[in-house]
């Protein structure tokens, strides 16, 4: 899995950071959209998969970073961390939650139907139910999500309406 050397940055403004294009640009063209990135700040650290667009004017590339990370991190506008870009290997470009593959596994006709899906959509709906707490509850949505997948609704605000 390639990666790039840890290196310092900052935000750029509220929600987003610039990567240098130098960082980017040693990963292979087909591998530049998407992205697992380590931060580390004081003594914390975090990782998320994240998406970079190139900056047409810049010619450096553009991540969001939300203010909930930024929170984990214990970051303010002025101050600088680190930052290391690794190769995203993952199918979707996050880790799907082992609840919701465990419910795909039973239920191959809801699975079928996910993979047609957009790759957004798909990672939509694995952030979803990542953000569950409870084991159960994301069991529960993961069933809701098959449900109404086979009865052919896709709209984000319905997919998880029992």
């Amino acid at each position: 899995m390639q990666k790039s050397e840890v290196f310092s940055i900052g935000l750029l403004d509220k929600y987003h950071l610039y990567v240098p294009a130098e960082i980017v640009e040693q990963f292979p063209k087909e591998k530049r959209a998407r992205f697992r990135v380590k931060f580390q700040h004081q003594d914390k650290s975090l990782e998320v998969y994240a998406a970079l667009r190139k900056d047409k004017n810049r010619g450096d590339y553009r991540m969001m970073f939300s203010n909930g990370n930024q929170k984990k991190l214990n970051l303010f506008q002025n101050d600088y961390f680190e930052m290391q870009l690794f190769e995203d290997t993952s199918k979707y470009g996050v880790d799907m939650p082992e609840e919701l593959e465990e419910v795909f596994k039973f239920d191959p006709e809801a699975f079928q139907i996910f993979e047609s899906l957009t790759d957004g959509k798909k990672r939509s709906i694995i952030y979803y139910i990542k953000r569950i707490k409870n084991t159960q509850s994301r069991v529960d949505k993961a069933l809701i999500l098959c449900d109404n997948l086979k009865l052919g609704i896709i709209d984000q605000k319905l997919l998880f309406k029992g």
